[in-house]
């Protein structure tokens, strides 16, 4: 209990996060009613072992429950779902590199190699955020818009299957299973928990092969432009 009084702030924050995601369309009170719950789940399952802060832990869930609750709401215009799939992605991504960003560095580690990987994963929060925008629906969600609709225009739809085409192509060489993940949850609509569950993978390994594999395909996306 003392974990989650502890960490109330967490919940107030990322409720106000995705209300400006929202644009209003969600009341306040109702999405920290939603964090508090996932913040109550966490402080249940959190193991200090695992190396990872509580409040660090705690934030992907709370973020996490906001999310799924926002999902259940009635259906929403579609370009406030779309900023809801990409606030996903990003908060799946970013807790996939949770893990490995407090573990102990190797001895040697320069700054110049850290400053790296914070722009790699930059790039890769960049390349989920960017799925997540373009992302079928998830199954079973009644009521919230397709991706592609009436109010596309004809250059709208056909960029978007463009970059989906690209998407799919540089997804397709990827390893298992990290390439199922993002085809299935992105191409597919699948939940990710759902996937994971499928796989035999836990929901933060699987978090962890998510990050990894947004930051590969981050990098054929990259060579894919140059070419």
């Amino acid at each position: 209990m003392q974990r989650f009084e502890s960490a109330l702030d967490l919940a107030e924050h990322a409720a106000r996060q995705v209300a400006r995601v929202m644009g209003g369309r969600a009341e306040l009170a109702e999405l920290v009613s939603y964090g508090q719950t996932g913040l109550l789940e966490a402080a249940r399952r959190y193991d200090p072992a695992r190396g990872v802060p509580f409040r660090a832990y705690a934030s992907y869930r709370v973020r996490g429950a906001i999310v799924d609750g926002v999902r259940s709401m009635a259906s929403m215009p579609r370009r406030a779902y779309e900023k809801l799939r990409a606030y996903e992605a990003m908060t799946l991504c970013s807790e996939g590199a949770s893990e490995d960003t407090f573990a102990p560095q190797p001895p040697g580690v320069e700054a110049a190699q850290a400053e790296s990987a914070l722009a790699d994963h930059l790039g890769a929060m960049a390349t989920a955020m960017a799925m997540g925008m373009l992302a079928r629906p998830i199954r079973g969600e009644e009521g919230h818009p397709a991706t592609v609709s009436a109010a596309d225009t004809p250059e709208d739809a056909l960029s978007r299957a463009e970059i989906m085409g690209k998407l799919r192509e540089s997804i397709a060489q990827l390893p298992h299973p990290e390439g199922e993940l993002l085809r299935r949850h992105y191409l597919e609509g699948e939940r990710f928990d759902h996937i994971a569950q499928g796989l035999g993978l836990s929901k933060s390994w699987a978090s962890r092969l998510h990050t990894r594999a947004v930051a590969r395909l981050t990098k054929r996306l990259r060579n894919v432009v140059r070419d």
